[in-house]
């Protein structure tokens, strides 16, 4: 049966994959009320088309951080992918690369930044934690940065790793022949541990609680990398991270894995987007599976997008072709998305070609803004 769309990616990965990795890459944290809401709060946005615009020429190019890309639809970091398949972030590299946009590779990958960088040209992005020993964490950004990596994103939501029932139930562990790439060869001090699986639960236990603003400025003094703030959600943070030097803000709810009942991202992003005043870009992570929520984020102010899990639901059933179909079909429905509503390119893309529940709580609102 041929697929269609990247929401049936997830029914064969459940297939294929056994059930401690299929539900460690799929739960959300306790009742998983934000995990459904990233996607719902997608269809309560509705378009406002225009019409007998002459679309026979479509332009989806963009530029993050100055890097010249395909589209404004880019790779989210996801830990563990060789738990999903052998050729795990390989393979999402190669795809991303193929698809000519951005892939972020996770600090706990199953592949280090050199076997990454080693698949071929691409850019690429780090996500990062912060541990308590400094040290390490100026090893891995110093590693990022000579395998050629372009920018650091700095997730900010994980103090404390949230409660996901699922990987309590099923006690999840690493599969004993998987490692934390990133990890080999640094010198871990007290970090340490003989046992992967060990490894990979005492490196959470690791990251920093006392993380802060300051952090984020201290970072800039060990690498010309620019920062991304991953875990953004409010105003606040917003002129927060902007005073602190970031370069730009990912709105994440960390794939609704961390704190339950926090908004949709799609449903916190304009917030945060009039909060940074175009100062710095904002990007979207969560809830993305179809070209139309690409769509309705940059109307909402998005400069891009980045997916997680149908990255890691297409790489468990079909490997590198499963990750090149996903970003393929997105970006030909956001190209017909674009055709349908009247924009020839990203900048044409407007916040009068969406209508949103506020707007409709406001009938004066919906009215046109000319």
């Amino acid at each position: 049966m041929e697929i269609t769309n990247v929401t049936e990616y997830e029914a064969i990965a459940r297939q294929k994959l056994p059930k401690m990795a299929f539900d460690y890459y799929a739960s959300g944290a306790e009742d998983q009320w934000t995990l459904k809401e990233n996607r719902e709060a997608f269809s309560r946005i509705l378009f406002r088309p225009r019409i007998l615009i002459d679309v026979s020429r479509i332009d989806m190019t963009t530029t993050v951080l100055g890097f010249k890309i395909s589209m404004p639809i880019m790779v989210a970091p996801t830990a563990f992918q060789k738990m999903a398949h052998p050729e795990g972030e390989y393979a999402t590299a190669r795809a991303a690369s193929a698809a000519g946009t951005i892939m972020t590779l996770s600090s706990w990958a199953t592949s280090s930044v050199e076997e990454v960088a080693s698949t071929g040209p691409g850019i690429r992005f780090f996500q990062l934690y912060v541990y308590k020993d400094r040290n390490v964490v100026a090893q891995l950004v110093r590693r990022a940065e000579r395998a050629g990596f372009k920018a650091i994103a700095l997730t900010v939501d994980t103090p404390r790793l949230g409660r996901r029932e699922s990987d309590i139930k099923n006690r999840f562990v690493l599969p004993p022949h998987l490692t934390l790439k990133n990890f080999d060869g640094l010198d871990l001090g007290k970090m340490d541990k003989s046992n992967d699986s060990g490894l990979a639960s005492y490196v959470a236990g690791q990251i920093d609680r006392t993380l802060s603003w300051k952090d984020v400025k201290w970072l800039q003094t060990i690498t010309s990398m620019p920062i991304l703030v991953k875990g953004v959600l409010t105003a606040e943070d917003a002129h927060l991270a902007v005073q602190s030097g970031a370069a730009g803000i990912i709105v994440s709810n960390h794939g609704a894995r961390q704190l339950d009942y926090v908004p949709a991202t799609i449903s916190a992003l304009e917030e945060v987007v009039k909060a940074a005043r175009g100062r710095i870009p904002v990007f979207l992570d969560g809830g993305v599976r179809r070209g139309t929520d690409v769509f309705k984020a940059l109307a909402l102010g998005a400069s891009g997008i980045f997916i997680g899990r149908p990255v890691v639901y297409s790489l468990a059933a079909e490997g590198e072709a499963g990750v090149r179909k996903v970003l393929q079909m997105l970006r030909e429905e956001f190209e017909l998305t674009m055709a349908l509503s009247g924009c020839t390119s990203l900048k044409e893309i407007t916040r009068n070609h969406i209508v949103t529940d506020t707007d409709r709580f406001s009938p004066s609102s919906i009215m046109p803004r000319l």
